[in-house]
C-alpha cells in the first residue's frame, strides 16, 4: 500500500510541476505562434532567438514530461518555427533591403524608449550649454577649443560667420566630415561596452556643444543665421547623433539589465540590437555630410530653400525612426 502511495504522490507532483511550467511559459509560446504565422514581418535574428528559447524549453519538456501533450506542442511549434527560419532566408540585395525597411525600424520600436531616453539627454545637455554660456560667456572656449573660437570671431568680424563651411574644397570636406561623424556615431555605440553610463556621458558632451554653439552666435546677434546655416545639415547630423546614443545605450544595457538572461547573454543582444541601430545612421551622416560640404557653404542660398531642406529632413527622421516603427508593429499587433 505504501508503495502505491508513494508511486500516486510522485505522480500528482511531477503533474503538479507541468501545470506550473505551463502557466508559467504558455504566453511566451502563444507569442511564439504569432511570430511564426507573421515571420516574413519579423527580423531573423528575433527568430533565432526565439528559436533558441523555445528548444531549450523542449529540452526540458522532453525531459522532465517525455510522454505529455505539451511536449508535442512545443515539438510542433519548433519544427514550424525552424522551418520558417530556413524559408525566410534572402538573396543579398533582398537582405538589404529588408534590414532597412524591416529591421532596423523593428529594432527602433524595441528600443524607442532608449531613444526617448537619449533625446532627454541630448536636450538637457543643451540646455546646460545654453545656461553656462549665458553665465560666461568664456565658457564655449573651455567646450570648443581658443583656435575654434578665434577663427570663428575673425570671420564674424569679416562679416562671413558661416566661413569655416567654405575653408576646404567640396570633396575633401565632404569625405573628412561623412568620415569623421559615422567614426563619432559607431564610437557612441561602442562605448556601450563600458555600460550605459559611457555613451550617455558622450551624449551630454556633445549635447553642451550645441548648446554653447547656439548661443555664442545668440549673443553675436546671428542666431537666426546660425540655425538656419547649421540645421541644414544638423537636422539628420544631430538626430543619427541621438540615433547612435540610443545603440550605445542598448549595449550598455545589456551589461546592466540582464533580465532572466546571463549577463554576457544579454549584452550580445544588446550589442546585436545596438549595431543595427548605428548601422541605420551611416546613410544620415553621407547625406548630411554632403548638405554640409556642397550646400552649406553658400550662405546666399535663398532662406525659403534652406527651410524647405530643413523641413523635409525633420519629416524623414520622424517617418523612418518614430513613425515607420510604430505603423509596422501597430499594424502587427492589430493583425493579430
Amino acid at each position: 500500500m505504501c508503495v502505491i502511495f508513494d508511486e500516486c504522490f510522485r505522480n500528482h507532483s511531477n503533474f503538479m510541476k507541468e501545470i506550473l511550467f505551463i502557466r508559467n511559459n504558455i504566453d511566451k509560446w502563444r507569442a511564439t505562434e504569432e511570430k511564426v504565422e507573421q515571420a516574413r514581418m519579423v527580423s531573423p535574428d528575433e527568430l533565432a532567438d526565439l528559436y533558441t528559447d523555445l528548444t531549450a524549453d523542449l529540452a526540458f519538456a522532453q525531459t522532465h514530461y517525455p510522454t505529455s501533450r505539451i511536449t508535442a506542442y512545443l515539438n510542433n511549434l519548433a519544427s514550424a518555427l525552424h522551418n520558417e527560419i530556413y524559408r525566410n532566408k534572402r538573396e543579398r540585395w533582398s537582405r538589404l533591403y529588408t534590414f532597412w525597411s524591416q529591421e532596423v525600424p523593428d529594432v527602433m520600436w524595441r528600443e524607442r524608449r532608449l531613444l526617448l531616453i537619449s533625446f532627454i539627454i541630448f536636450m538637457v545637455s543643451a540646455l546646460v550649454g545654453v545656461i553656462s554660456t549665458l553665465g560666461n560667456p568664456e565658457f564655449p572656449r573651455t567646450i570648443m577649443g581658443d583656435a575654434y573660437m578665434d577663427m570663428t570671431l575673425d570671420n564674424i568680424a569679416k562679416g562671413n560667420p558661416m566661413g569655416v563651411y567654405g575653408s576646404t574644397s567640396e570633396s575633401t570636406m565632404f569625405l573628412a566630415i561623412t568620415f569623421n561623424n559615422i567614426m563619432v556615431s559607431f564610437n557612441m555605440f561602442v562605448l556601450g561596452i563600458l555600460t550605459s553610463f559611457a555613451p550617455g556621458f558622450s551624449l551630454f558632451r556633445n549635447g553642451i556643444m550645441i548648446g554653447c554653439f547656439d548661443t555664442f552666435f545668440y549673443q553675436q546677434g546671428m542666431l537666426s543665421e546660425c540655425f538656419l546655416a547649421t540645421m541644414l545639415h544638423g537636422t539628420l547630423e544631430l538626430s543619427a547623433i541621438v540615433v547612435a546614443g540610443a545603440a550605445g545605450l542598448a549595449m550598455g544595457n545589456g551589461w546592466l539589465f540582464p533580465g532572466t538572461y546571463t549577463r554576457m547573454e544579454s549584452f550580445k543582444r544588446g550589442a546585436r540590437r545596438g549595431l543595427k541601430i548605428v548601422v541605420g545612421t551611416v546613410p544620415l551622416f553621407i547625406i548630411a555630410g554632403f548638405i554640409e560640404s556642397f550646400l552649406t557653404r553658400h550662405t546666399d542660398m535663398g532662406d525659403g530653400w534652406r527651410i524647405a531642406i530643413i523641413s523635409l529632413s525633420a519629416l524623414f527622421i520622424v517617418f523612418y525612426f518614430i513613425y515607420l516603427p510604430f505603423k509596422r508593429n501597430h499594424n502587427a499587433n492589430h493583425s493579430s
